[in-house]
């Protein structure tokens, strides 16, 4: 991402809020085809513990990671049968809580995908977790009015 982004992306705010993220996450994940939602719960899942997944969406994701005493995580495609979006975007939001650089990872999956060049709600939250990936990585980073970051 360049750092020089025009204004009206950079005002999207690098400081964008966890609940908007998650909401987009859900929405392309809604959209996308089996195998990327496939790829989107392995890494969501990944930094959580035991207590983590048995607490989110009613323990639907137990049951995924633990399916089989399968020790890899592997999400198969009737995996995703009883997950939609809502249980998604409660996933991402708890994931936020314990790594927000797992999220923004998502970018660089979904930035490799063929499969999601077409979708614009892809590209809007590569667009917005690269901006955030960036404003932390600048500390507390702003925009200025000639689009150029500026830290504080």
């Amino acid at each position: 991402m360049r750092m020089d982004a025009p204004p009206d992306l950079a005002a999207s705010d690098c400081n964008t809020s966890a609940e908007t993220v998650a909401e987009l996450v859900g929405q392309v994940y809604e959209t996308a085809p089996a195998a990327e939602r496939s790829h989107m719960l392995e890494q969501l899942l990944r930094p959580l513990g035991v207590l983590s997944v048995f607490g989110i969406a009613h323990g639907i994701f137990a049951n995924i990671r633990f399916k089989g005493g399968r020790p890899e995580l592997h999400v198969l495609p009737e995996d995703l049968l009883n997950v939609g979006a809502n249980d998604v975007v409660a996933l991402v939001n708890h994931v936020q809580q314990v790594s927000v650089e797992t999220v923004d990872g998502l970018a660089q999956m979904l930035s490799a995908s063929p499969l999601m060049a077409g979708s614009a709600a892809a590209a809007l939250l590569i667009t917005m977790l690269k901006l955030r990936a960036n404003s932390r990585a600048m500390g507390s980073a702003s925009w200025s009015r000639d689009g150029r970051a500026t830290a504080h």
